[in-house]
């Protein structure tokens, strides 16, 4: 028995004939026969009743076809397995980040991880909050940072911070005359939004209908960094994540606090039993340590 028969017995039952299964192997169908054959003899029992031209499986064929079908699902495991190191890495950490931190205070988090642990790994991939969270759920990263728009039901985490929106204003727009950017200063105004299921946003669009405020929305973009970008070609106005900000004042872009206030909010996200782990815990601490230290996340 080797596993080229097994592929050709595998392959009559779930195509039903032997010129399919021949199809889907790439091979002749006399190959297929003789495969099946060859089987058949090294297994001691028929797997297939030949009526009429037809194979039709045996009561010993559709037994025998129940554990080689666990035993190829296995292997599709195996496959899954190979893509997700591939992809995601092998790294003894595995962390994934929605974009507004994983280009600002992840990075610190790392170098301070590294500080006390040189020798780990860590493989850092950055993607949207929902990806974040299925990838948690699939046990493809250990920790992840995402926002609180994402499902958290049957995912364990915890609280990572609130952050203060601030308005990202292009140089020389009226806007940067005022020290606070409210509501109605909006009206009218060119505003670049971020996606519709966005915390922040959805809180930012309810106070401005609140005093009858229509911002001109321009366009819509998932990140703040990006939001960050277009309005510093001058495109718009925005809301943006205080955590993807760094940069873009040294570059002209002007920022200023919005009142009433708008928080970004994030969580941890974690793999089962995952806080429990030493390298995991000590990741959280260094990712609060940089937050209460640059961010002042509440």
């Amino acid at each position: 028995m080797n596993f080229r028969q097994i592929e050709a017995f595998r392959a009559v039952i779930i195509s039903g004939t032997v010129s399919r299964a021949a199809e889907l192997m790439g091979v002749t169908q006399p190959n297929v026969s003789r495969l099946v054959g060859e089987l058949e003899e090294g297994v001691g029992f028929a797997l297939f009743d030949r009526v009429k031209g037809r194979l039709i499986p045996t009561p010993e064929g559709q037994a025998f076809y129940r554990d080689v079908d666990a035993s190829f699902k296995g292997l599709d495991l195996l496959r899954s397995s190979a893509a997700r190191i591939r992809d995601f890495g092998s790294g003894q950490l595995r962390v994934a980040s929605l974009a507004a931190a994983g280009s600002t205070i992840v990075p610190r988090a790392v170098k301070r991880f590294r500080e006390t642990y040189p020798a780990a790994i860590v493989t850092l991939s950055i993607m949207s909050s929902a990806a974040v969270r299925n990838h948690i759920v699939d046990g493809d990263f250990d920790l992840g940072l995402a926002a609180d728009e994402v499902d958290l039901s049957g995912v364990e985490h915890q609280v990572f911070g609130s952050f203060p929106a601030l308005c990202a204003i292009p140089p020389g727009h009226p806007l940067t005359d005022r020290k606070v950017v409210r509501p109605e200063d909006f009206h009218d105004v060119d505003y670049i939004a971020l996606s519709p299921e966005d915390r922040a946003r959805l809180q930012f669009e309810r106070h401005c209908a609140e005093v009858a405020s229509r911002p001109n929305l321009v366009i819509e973009t998932p990140f703040s960094h990006t939001a960050c970008a277009l309005s510093l070609e001058g495109i718009g106005v925005a809301i943006v994540n205080p955590l993807a900000i760094d940069g873009f004042a040294q570059r002209g872009l002007i920022f200023r606090p919005f009142e009433p206030s708008v928080y970004f909010k994030s969580y941890l996200l974690f793999r089962p039993d995952m806080q429990k782990a030493s390298l995991v815990r000590a990741f959280v601490a260094a990712l609060m340590d940089v937050r209460n230290t640059r961010h002042g996340g509440k």
